[in-house]
């Protein structure tokens, strides 16, 4: 089974590649921080909808 697809991450799994949009710089992409000390990943999915 490939992760990714059928299987939510793990604790200490390496978060694939990606790149979005930034309301204040362009875009911005993962991998641009690759070996900084620390990387927060943070999803708010209903903030800015009716749902």
């Amino acid at each position: 089974m490939e992760k990714g697809k059928d299987m939510p991450a793990q604790v200490g799994d390496t978060a694939p590649d990606f790149t979005l949009p930034s309301v204040s710089e362009g875009d911005i992409t993962l991998s641009n921080y690759k070996g900084e000390k620390h990387v927060v990943l943070s999803f708010h999915v209903f903030d800015f909808t009716s749902g």
